[in-house]
């Protein structure tokens, strides 16, 4: 007889266990406690096994029946409840435990480790772009439960403001992640397949701005006169001589370098081209041929120029303005250029663009041109090695180009006596004629004629782009009182790019202003001070050994006036054969150095006199 909600409720403990059936294999188990739990008995594999549904009141008599139900339909199919049920706890917590967000981590830091970190890395674009547009809505959703509309609402809202490349970067993201979910977590299906079949159209793409070679002497007179930071007319300068891209340009330190031969030696890893193919062949770096870049004589002379000017701190050819151990920044060049009057005209990458299209007008080998820009080779036979090839005819396709721009340059300057100052007055450029490319035999460039050779140290001198950085200010200048000069040094050695802003140098050193500070006030760092300029502290402390050194030159002078103590670590003495005392110590000279400090301080003889003296020079 089937079971009434009253005999359940007046089903009492007897001191032992017994049970109450209901029908179809359901039954009440009443244990010797009064404890009531539902129980299922079911046929399978020959024996009559039992799982619990519920206890009572918590699962009614109804309940208990539909879930029997539920688990006889599971038996007639040939499912044992029991795996079953286990198979819906798994899930269960999977579904907790795997959220989209945590997923996509797991997800980020394998793809991590195939890709390079940077800026404007992949990596880079993998994680501004999820924390902006998809884990605010994703995020906290089970992996389970998310489906094709959910991801197509958020592809929607990327592409209604214009933003097609990133939501074409989502769909190829939202396919890798949710096949690695399937594999991982045990998903059972990809909700981001064929996303892309309802993809937005994208607008028709819009190309760098490049500039024709008619416009580039114009452009060359307003490069000149460009008043930013010298580095950044040098960097758009050395872009227009080499036609390297932006980022190997900014990547570029100072051991690329070999002047000797005139050669920008680029590694493989900073060059898009064979990046793509270390990464397709799975190659390490030292599988691929580097890139080499062949140096005109003008940008020789700017990269000579930037080595002269570089400060100990900094790694990189063309340095942060006000971070020296980290590269310029990617928006400086393109910056400079709107400020010449360029937006939407030319960009740092369009350069390139420039450069490849005179080169070809002048009707030089297309195989030279593309060597020379790295682009990929069509040909996957010398796809590999291409960027090695065809050094001397490029290094003459290059110096003839360098050659150009000067003459280009040079039309404009020759009428400004203040701008060319050694260039006679009355002397004119003729029209730059197209040539023909200089000749080639047996794989090299024959030797420019002798007159050509004969006169080169003439064109050197000539050239604006050599002179460039030699030139000074030609306007009149006014005239200083003694103060006003000692105070004009004073600031120009307070504000050198040696001596950084504290919080520069603490960020480089890894600590805080309040650490730095405890430093200097402890006369374990020494810094300067000027008004309310704030405090600056110079680079060489950035040294460790020199670092050392002037902690005990510190603990040696005392209170000693800062400047002072600046002063005689860094001027020349006689005694350290012209060295300075932070020069001798690198030179493994310690000892010396500060006998030679203490000896300028006056702390060796008579101190309050020779501390007197140095302090009216200071």
């Amino acid at each position: 007889m089937p079971l009434t909600d009253t005999a359940i409720r007046l089903a009492k403990p007897t001191g032992r266990d017994y049970t109450l059936k209901d029908g179809d294999g359901l039954a009440l188990f009443v244990g010797a406690s009064g404890a009531k739990n539902w129980h299922f008995r079911f046929s399978w594999a020959g024996k009559q096994p039992r799982i619990s549904l519920g206890t009572y009141p918590e699962i009614s008599l109804k309940e208990a029946r539909e879930l029997r139900d539920q688990a006889r339909a599971l038996v007639a199919k040939g499912v044992d409840p029991r795996i079953h049920r286990r198979q819906e706890r798994k899930a269960a917590l999977l579904a907790a435990s795997n959220t989209f967000e945590a997923v996509f981590r797991s997800w980020r830091d394998f793809k991590a480790l195939s890709l390079k970190a940077g800026r404007q890395s992949t990596l880079s674009q993998v994680d501004r772009i999820f924390k902006k547009d998809l884990l605010p809505t994703l995020g906290p959703q089970s992996i389970f439960e998310i489906t094709r509309a959910d991801l197509l609402e958020v592809l929607r809202k990327i592409e209604r403001r214009g933003a097609h490349t990133t939501a074409e970067k989502c769909r190829t993201w939202f396919n890798q992640l949710f096949r690695y979910a399937m594999v991982e977590v045990e998903l059972q299906s990809n909700p981001a397949a064929d996303l892309d079949i309802v993809a937005m159209p994208k607008p028709r793409v819009k190309h760098n701005p490049f500039l024709r070679m008619e416009q580039l002497p114009a452009f060359l007179v307003k490069l000149r006169h460009y008043g930013g930071d010298l580095n950044t007319q040098l960097g758009l300068r050395l872009l227009l001589l080499t036609g390297v891209r932006t980022g190997e340009l900014r990547s570029a330190v100072p051991e690329q370098f070999d002047l000797e031969r005139s050669l920008w030696i680029v590694p493989p890893e900073n060059v898009k081209q064979l990046q793509e193919q270390m990464r397709k062949k799975n190659k390490d770096c030292t599988e691929i041929p580097p890139y080499l870049v062949p140096l005109p004589r003008q940008a020789v002379a700017i990269v000579r120029e930037l080595l002269r000017a570089k400060s100990p701190a900094q790694r990189y050819l063309l340095p942060h303005r006000s971070k020296p151990r980290e590269r310029i920044s990617e928006n400086t060049l393109n910056a400079a250029l709107k400020r010449m009057g360029y937006k939407d005209l030319l960009t740092g990458h369009g350069i390139r663009a420039t450069v490849s299209t005179a080169l070809n007008e002048l009707g030089y080998h297309k195989d030279w041109v593309e060597a020379q820009l790295s682009h990929a080779d069509t040909n996957q036979i010398r796809a590999s090695y291409n960027h090695a090839e065809y050094v001397e005819q490029r290094r003459a396709m290059m110096q003839d180009w360098a050659d150009r721009l000067d003459q280009w340059e040079m039309q404009d300057l020759q009428a400004d006596p203040e701008m060319a100052p050694s260039m006679p007055r009355d002397r004119r450029l003729p029209p730059v004629p197209a040539v023909e490319p200089l000749p080639i035999r047996d794989g090299h460039v024959e030797s420019a004629p002798a007159e050509v050779a004969a006169g080169e140290g003439d064109e050197l001198e000539r050239s604006p782009v050599l002179t460039l950085v030699a030139r000074k200010d030609q306007r009149p200048q006014p005239v200083l009182t003694d103060i006003q000069r000692e105070r004009a040094l004073v600031l120009a050695t307070f504000e050198s790019p040696h001596n950084l802003p504290l919080p520069a140098f603490a960020k480089l050193v890894g600590k805080s202003r309040h650490q730095i500070n405890r430093d200097i006030q402890a006369r374990r760092l020494l810094s300067l001070s000027m008004g309310n300029r704030g405090q600056r502290i110079p680079d060489w402390q950035l040294d460790p050994a020199r670092q050392d050194f002037t902690r005990a030159v510190l603990a040696r002078v005392g209170d000693l006036d800062s400047w002072m103590l600046y002063r005689a670590l860094c001027e020349p003495v006689d005694a350290l054969g012209g060295l300075s005392p932070l020069e001798a110590v690198v030179a493994g000279a310690a000892r010396e150095a500060m006998h030679a400090v203490l000896g300028v301080l006056g702390l060796l003889g008579e101190p309050e006199r020779a501390v007197t003296a140095l302090r009216q020079v200071v």
